[in-house]
């Protein structure tokens, strides 16, 4: 395995100081000078000033040394470079520019937030009280990083980069290879790149406890700014996990989510149960379980334009 954790990013914003007090009133901390995690994972997102927003690094882990030199050697294969410093491979996506670092560790581990109490039919657990819920002050923060959605205008390039050269694991895949969701954790997706007309960054997303976190969370973000909503509540089909998108002050699009499928048997998922049709005639569509489909504002980049000018400008696609 050649990637063992996905540990942070950064984002490039006009507004970098908004964009952080909001997630300081949303549930993160300050750990440094623009960077925000928890108490547990004290960096999840840094947060930079750019002339448009974007991703401009991600950060992952791997298990030993041999994986760095492993996964150097593969980039090498696809014609990208990489450079190695003690423990750290560092590497540029050739096709969507932003950083790539790797170091050998592990995602620090979360504590478990232990089960609410709840009532179902032949099922009663919460007895002569009020559901947790409803107590504003024990509002569950987001607890880590979980996935990032990226698109991509030479998807073939950017599949070959993150599956064949950094070691993501295929969970399932869109028809023609349009989109794949991969994997380094055992969650669902911790990447899924599709094809796009520029490369953009989709969306962010944070994990929470459950669904009411999900609720308490998302309703904290639009009593703020109801036009921060864009869709949700509902469970996606591929994932299985609930979710509610929202944009945060810079304009990028976040996802509270909980509840993911997770894979610790590559074989039995890759045999059993993956799935490379995606969208075609004889699979469903790609969208959710349950809930509202992709509306307007879920599809739209409303300022494609502008990121197009400055990819332009880096020389990016």
């Amino acid at each position: 395995m050649a990637l063992n954790g996905f540990l942070d990013i950064e984002l490039s914003v006009k507004n970098p100081a908004d964009l952080g007090a909001f997630w300081e009133r949303h549930g993160f901390v300050r750990t440094a000078d623009g960077v925000y995690g928890t108490t547990e994972r004290p960096t999840v997102m840094t947060i930079k000033e750019g002339d448009h927003r974007h991703l401009s690094a991600m950060h992952f882990s791997c298990a030993a040394e041999r994986d760095i030199a492993d996964t150097a050697k593969r980039l090498e294969e696809l014609g990208v470079a990489s450079r190695i410093t003690s423990t750290t491979l560092e590497c540029t996506d050739p096709v969507l520019g932003h950083s790539i670092r790797i170091d050998v560790g592990a995602p620090a581990p979360l504590k478990e937030s232990g089960p609410r109490t709840g009532n179902r039919p032949g099922e009663r657990t919460r007895w002569n009280n009020r559901a947790s819920s409803l107590d504003p002050s024990r509002r569950r923060p987001p607890r880590r990083l979980g996935h990032v959605v990226l698109g991509s205008p030479q998807i073939e390039k950017s599949t070959a980069f993150y599956f064949e050269g950094l070691g993501f694991r295929i969970s399932d895949q869109f028809v023609g290879a349009n989109g794949t969701f991969g994997r380094v954790e055992t969650d669902h997706h911790n990447l899924l790149i599709h094809r796009a007309r520029v490369g953009y960054l989709n969306h962010y997303a944070l994990e929470v406890d459950d669904f009411d976190a999900i609720g308490e969370n998302g309703t904290a973000v639009m009593k703020e700014n109801p036009e921060s909503h864009i869709i949700g509540v509902g469970r996606h089909l591929l994932g299985s996990n609930l979710f509610w998108y929202m944009r945060d002050p810079s304009g990028n699009m976040f996802e509270f989510f909980a509840d993911m499928d997770h894979i610790n048997d590559d074989e039995h998922w890759a045999n059993n149960v993956r799935r490379t049709d995606w969208g075609s005639p004889d699979a469903p569509a790609p969208v959710e379980a349950w809930g509202p489909g992709p509306n307007e504002a879920f599809i739209a980049v409303p300022d494609i334009e502008e990121i197009a000018q400055a990819r332009t400008k880096r020389g990016l696609a």
